[in-house]
Parts: structure tokens; C-alpha cells; sequence
């Protein structure tokens, strides 16, 4: 089993970025926990601050890969570009988001790309990706 972790823009800043909105832990010591968790599914992760970069991963991968769970970031409110990528690969995406995105900000409130997307997992911090990843290994199961 492949999944893909890919992070939109600005979650390099992951321990650092607003900590009490995101918490402390950097994406790379977490992720690590995530591969040590799950030996036996092959996990990657790609982050990208440029849409484009996003959109490329997302076809590199988005026929051949098991799973793909997508933290766009701030994109997730504007890109019908990655909304659009999504309808045309063949791999389900879960969309993610450390924080409750429905607590904060109005523009927050709406995703572009979750039609496109088999679920939204939001609000569990760092945690969400984790629910990600054995939604999508369930899924895998049929």
C-alpha cells in the first residue's frame, strides 16, 4: 500500500507557524512517527508553498498511488485548479486540516476542493493525518 502525505503552502512552517493554532510539532517529526506507527504501508510526503507544484505531484502520483491525503492549505479556498486535478485522477483523496477550519475565519468555512474529495478530516491537530491514513488503508480494504 502507497499513500502520499502533500502539504499546500506555508505548513513548512509546521512548529513554528502560529503554535496555538497548529501546536509545535514539525510535519518531519511527525511523520516519522506515522511511518514507525504504520511499518507496512509505504508513506511519502511532499511539501509545495506553488500550486502548480501541488497539481503536478497530484498527477505524478494520482493514478498508481492507494491513497492521497491533501492538506492544501490556504488553497483549499481558492483553487479550482487543484479541485479540478483532483475530478481527473483516478486516486481517492482526503482532504485534511490540523485545525477546526469551521471555528475560525468565514472564508475558512468553504473548501473548493472537498466535492472532489472521498471525506474531510479536520480539527484533530497534527492527529488528522494519522485519521487520514487509516481512513484510506480501510478504504484500500473495500
Amino acid at each position: 500500500m502507497k499513500i502520499i502525505i502533500i502539504n499546500g503552502p506555508n505548513l513548512n512552517l509546521l512548529g513554528t507557524r502560529e503554535p496555538n493554532v497548529y501546536g509545535t510539532q514539525t510535519m518531519e517529526t511527525y511523520f516519522q512517527t506515522l511511518k514507525e506507527r504504520y511499518p507496512d504501508i509505504v508513506l511519502e510526503y511532499f511539501q509545495s508553498n506553488v500550486e502548480g507544484e501541488l497539481i503536478n505531484k497530484l498527477q505524478q502520483v494520482g493514478f498508481t498511488y492507494n491513497g492521497i491525503v491533501l492538506n492544501a492549505g490556504a488553497y483549499t479556498h481558492t483553487s479550482i485548479a487543484l479541485l479540478d486535478c483532483i475530478k481527473a485522477i483516478t486516486t481517492p483523496v482526503v482532504e485534511v486540516h490540523i485545525s477546526n477550519v469551521n471555528s475560525r475565519e468565514d472564508f475558512r468555512r468553504h473548501s473548493m476542493i472537498a466535492p472532489a474529495c472521498r471525506g474531510t478530516i479536520q480539527g484533530f491537530g497534527m492527529d488528522s493525518y494519522r485519521l487520514a491514513v487509516e481512513a484510506i488503508s480501510e478504504m484500500a480494504k473495500g
